[in-house]
C-alpha cells in the first residue's frame, strides 16, 4: 500500500469529518428553523424508511474491495475484470428489486402512518419517498465504482470528491430553503449531488484506473464464495439498520413527527460521533487483507488493533468528555429548548458506543480473515432483542426509551460478547488493550467530574459563552492528556506533521 495514500486518506477523512460536522452544526439550526419540527421529523422518517432498502447491497460492496485487493496482490488481472462484470450485473438486478420494493412502500404510506400524520404530511412523504427510491435504484449499479477506487487505494481522489460535495451541498440547500422550498427540495438536491458523484467515480475508474468490465464468463463457483463472505456482512448491515433507523420508524408509528424530530437530531449527532472513529479504520481493509494473505502472525495484527484503538481513543475521549460537559447547553443554544431531550438520548448512545468505536479495526480484521459469521449472528440476535425492548419503552418514554433499548443491545453484543470473541477466537490481546485504555482514561474521567461540578454554577446560554468554555476546557485538557495519557509514538504522530508544516512555512 502506498503509505502516502494511507496517511493522506486518513487526513482527508478527518478533514472531511471536521468540515462536515462544522457545516452541519452551522446549517442544522437554520434548516430546523426553516423546516419546522414537523417537516424535519417527516423528512427524517422517510429517509430512515428508505435506508432499510440499502441492506439489499448484501455486503457485496465490501466483497469488491476485499477480492479486488486480493486479485491485485496476486496479479490476476483477468479475474479482476470478470469480477467487475459479474458485480455490475448483480447490482443492476438489485437496483431493479430495490425500485420495486420502494414502489410497494410508496403505495402503502397512508396505511403505515395515517394515524400520526396529516393528509398534507402524507402527500409530501410520498413525493420524498419516490425521489429517494429513484436515488437508491440508480446508486446500486453505480456503487461498484466507489468500491473499486477504495480497493485501488485512491483515497485522496475519493475523499476530495466527498469534500467538494460536503461544501457545495449546504450552500445549495441554504439557497433553496431561503427561497421557501421545504423538505422535498432537499431530497431533489441530494439526488442531484448523488448522481453527479457516482458518475464522476465511474469516469475515474475507466479513464484514470483504466479498469475493464468483462461480461465474458459468469463464475458461479466464485460467486458462491463471495456470497458466503458477503452474507455475514449483510447480516451486520441489517443490525446497523435496526439499531439506528428503526427508532424513527417506531416513533413514527406510536408517537408522531415531533418525537421523531428530537430522536433524529440525536441520531445526527451520533452519526457525527461515529464518523470520527471510522475515519481511521475505513482505510485499513486493503492493508489488513494484504497482511492476512501474507500470513502475518497474530501478535502483529493484535499490536495493530491496540495501536489503532489507542489513537481512536485519543479522539473519541476528547469528544465524549466535551459533550458530557457542554452537550446540554450546546443543544439548548444550537437547536432550542424543545430539543433538550436529545442530550440524554445522545449520552445513552455515546457512552456504550465508544467501546466498539475504538475497536472497529477488529471488524476490518474479521472481514480480511473471512471470520464475520459469529459477529453477524450475534448482532442480529441482539438487534432483534433491542427492537423488542425498544417498542414498549418508546410507547412509555418516547425517544429516551427507544435509546435505552439500543444502548442495551450495544452493551450486551458489541462490548461483552465481542470482546470475549476477540480474545478467545481471533487471538487479540484484549487484556492488554483494556489495560492501555484504562491507563489513558484517568484524565478524561477526572475532567468529566470536574467539568460537571463547575457547570452547576455557570450557565452557558450563548454561542460566545460556549466557545469560551470549550476553548478553556481544551487549553487545560489537551496538555494534561498529551503528557499523562499519550505515549511517545502517539505524540510524534501528531507532532511531526505540525513540525514539518512549520519548517516548510519557514523555508
Amino acid at each position: 500500500m502506498p503509505i502516502n495514500q494511507l496517511k493522506a486518506g486518513t487526513f482527508l477523512s478527518y478533514l472531511t469529518i471536521i468540515l462536515n460536522s462544522v457545516i452541519g452544526l452551522i446549517y442544522t439550526p437554520f434548516m430546523l428553523n426553516k423546516l419546522g419540527q414537523s417537516e424535519y421529523g417527516l423528512y427524517s422518517l422517510v429517509a430512515s424508511v428508505i435506508a432499510y432498502l440499502t441492506v439489499l447491497d448484501l455486503g457485496f460492496g465490501n466483497a469488491i474491495i476485499r477480492y479486488t485487493s486480493r486479485f491485485r496482490a496476486l496479479n490476476k488481472q483477468q479475474e479482476q475484470h470478470e469480477m467487475f462484470g459479474m458485480f455490475l450485473i448483480i447490482y443492476t438486478i438489485i437496483g431493479i428489486i430495490a425500485f420495486l420494493i420502494g414502489l410497494v412502500l410508496y403505495f402503502n404510506v397512508e396505511n403505515l402512518f395515517d394515524r400520526t400524520m396529516t393528509p398534507i404530511e402524507l402527500h409530501r412523504a410520498k413525493i420524498m419517498m419516490m425521489l429517494m427510491i429513484f436515488n437508491l435504484a440508480f446508486t446500486f449499479p453505480m456503487s461498484i465504482y466507489s468500491s473499486i477506487i477504495l480497493a485501488y487505494e485512491k483515497f485522496v481522489f475519493q475523499k476530495s470528491i466527498n469534500l467538494i460535495r460536503i461544501i457545495l451541498n449546504p450552500i445549495v440547500m441554504v439557497c433553496m430553503l431561503t427561497l421557501g422550498y421545504k423538505a422535498v427540495a432537499m431530497v431533489v438536491i441530494q439526488t442531484i449531488f448523488n448522481v453527479a458523484t457516482l458518475l464522476i467515480n465511474c469516469w475515474f475508474c475507466y479513464n484514470r484506473l483504466k479498469i475493464k468490465v468483462v461480461f465474458k464468463r459468469f463464475h458461479w463457483g466464485f460467486l458462491k464464495e463471495v456470497t458466503i463472505y458477503s452474507f455475514w456482512i449483510f447480516l451486520g448491515v441489517i443490525m446497523d439498520k435496526i439499531y439506528w433507523n428503526t427508532g424513527q420508524f417506531v416513533l413514527g408509528v406510536v408517537k408522531g413527527t415531533t418525537a421523531i424530530a428530537i430522536y433524529a437530531l440525536a441520531i445526527q449527532l451520533q452519526g457525527m460521533y461515529m464518523s470520527f472513529s471510522s475515519a481511521i479504520s475505513g482505510v485499513f481493509l486493503p492493508k489488513i487483507t494484504s497482511m492476512v494473505a501474507k500470513n502475518a502472525p497474530n501478535s502483529e495484527i493484535s499490536n495493530l488493533f491496540i495501536k489503532t484503538g489507542r489513537i481512536q481513543y485519543i479522539v473519541m475521549s476528547y469528544i465524549l468528555v466535551g459533550f458530557i460537559i457542554f452537550g446540554f447547553d450546546f443543544i439548548n443554544v444550537w437547536a432550542g429548548n424543545k430539543y433538550r431531550d436529545a442530550y440524554i438520548i445522545c449520552l445513552i448512545f455515546f457512552i456504550p458506543l465508544t467501546v466498539p468505536l475504538i475497536q472497529n479495526i477488529g471488524i476490518t480484521i474479521l472481514q480480511a480473515r473471512n471470520q464475520l459469521r459469529f459477529r453477524s449472528v450475534v448482532y442480529i440476535i441482539i438487534a432483534l432483542l433491542s427492537l423488542g425492548v425498544s417498542i414498549p419503552l418508546s410507547i412509555k418514554y418516547s425517544g429516551i426509551g427507544c435509546a435505552i433499548g439500543t444502548a442495551f443491545a450495544l452493551t450486551l453484543g458489541q462490548i461483552i460478547v465481542m470482546n470475549i470473541y476477540y480474545k478467545k477466537k481471533v487471538g487479540i490481546n484484549i487484556n492488554l488493550f483494556w489495560k492501555e485504555i484504562i491507563k489513558m482514561s484517568i484524565i478524561p474521567i477526572m475532567f468529566c467530574f470536574l467539568g460537571l461540578m463547575i457547570n452547576r454554577y455557570i450557565e452557558l446560554n450563548s454561542y460566545l459563552k460556549l466557545l469560551v468554555g470549550i476553548i478553556t476546557f481544551s487549553i487545560i485538557y489537551l496538555p494534561c492528556f498529551w503528557f499523562l495519557s499519550m505515549n511517545k509514538y502517539e505524540r510524534d504522530l501528531f507532532y511531526k506533521p505540525v513540525k514539518s508544516l512549520i519548517n516548510k512555512i519557514k523555508k
